[in-house]
């Protein structure tokens, strides 16, 4: 009878996961959920560039502006005049750094460089460049040739730079490397193997010293400072998580645990109520048939504790969710060739 009992109890229970996964909303029933199956596009220039990465706006509200395949950052002007060069690391060239069926953009990426994350200095108009090849870059107010500011720490060379925030108040910057043994285009080894050799640095711009703030972490992506200017928030990609590295205060220097997550993090940003949207790129068990709807990102406040999800097409897989004051919510991609505007209802 107890064998039967304990037989019938894992069946419920393997119906109730399958249904779960089936019917994702059923899992939100409470809570709150955006919809972006409807959302504006800012189309990048046809043809040529896609995964707009990165989504950022100057001390002046201008903007987005968002890194390309092809190496450089683009600037959103307008429906009329569309997306600008902005900036570009050294080496550019625009015959060489265009992909075609020919040489794709992991022909051309390593040479030409792939911005990953980009920060404003609100106070200097200066724009920080997390560049997956080249490192970390800045370009002064007015773009032009960015210049490399870092690309190797203590002897060795950041091989996967990913994310990057500043701290308005002292500015000084974050950055992470995601790994030290694989590059972006070999982002799946990271995760597959669970690679441990990511590292999290401050760079000061007033001396140029770097700061190696943890190593050996599990595939450190996005960063953001919090609210309090306390503690960063750094999204570990392979192992779904939220960790928070204690930059003040009596925990300084020391790292823990912030969120569990549903999916596979990205970038972090900002919510403009002190605490983060984190970017999922895909859920953990997310299934190829069911209903064309996933999790896009989640909204995490500054306890840690999960608020509000975003939803929308399995075709859609963010990397970077950015919310403005106007009601409107940036997301970037790796893939589509669009930047999307999400608008609260």
């Amino acid at each position: 009878m107890g064998c039967g009992m304990s037989r019938l109890a894992k069946a419920a229970v393997s119906l109730a996961i399958i249904i779960m996964l089936l019917m994702p909303g059923a899992l939100a029933a409470t809570m709150a959920s955006i919809d972006a199956t409807r959302s504006q596009h800012l189309p990048l220039p046809r043809g040529t560039v896609r995964g707009p990465e990165s989504v950022a706006f100057d001390g002046e509200g201008h903007g987005p502006y968002s890194g390309v395949s092809d190496g450089r950052v683009l600037k959103w002007n307008g429906d009329k005049l569309g997306w600008t060069t902005y900036t570009h690391g050294p080496g550019y060239d625009s015959q060489t750094c265009t992909a075609t069926k020919f040489r794709p953009e992991t022909a051309t990426e390593s040479r030409c460089g792939r911005p990953l994350g980009l920060r404003f200095d609100q106070r200097t108009g200066d724009l920080y460049v997390a560049d997956a090849y080249k490192g970390l870059m800045r370009v002064g107010p007015g773009g032009g040739e960015a210049t490399v500011l870092v690309n190797n720490v203590d002897g060795v060379p950041l091989r996967f730079t990913n994310g990057v925030d500043v701290d308005q108040t002292t500015g000084q910057v974050y950055f992470t490397d995601s790994s030290m043994n694989y590059n972006r285009a070999q982002h799946e080894m990271v995760t597959r193997t669970g690679d441990s050799t990511g590292r999290l640095m401050r760079y000061d711009p007033r001396t140029s010293d770097v700061t190696v703030l943890q190593a050996d972490m599990t595939y450190p992506n996005g960063v953001a400072i919090s609210a309090d200017r306390t503690h960063l928030v750094v999204a570990s990609t392979g192992p779904c998580k939220l960790l928070r590295h204690w930059i003040k205060g009596p925990d300084a220097g020391r790292s823990e645990p912030f969120a569990d997550l549903p999916g596979y993090p990205d970038n972090v940003r900002p919510d403009t109520r002190g605490g983060y949207w984190v970017a999922l790129h895909r859920e953990k068990n997310e299934l190829p048939f069911g209903r064309d709807s996933h999790l896009l990102a989640m909204r995490v406040g500054a306890n840690g504790k999960i608020l509000e999800e975003m939803r929308g097409p399995k075709s859609v897989r963010p990397t970077e969710i950015m919310e403005r004051g106007n009601g409107k919510i940036y997301m970037g991609s790796v893939e589509l060739p669009y930047v999307s505007v999400v608008k609260r209802k």
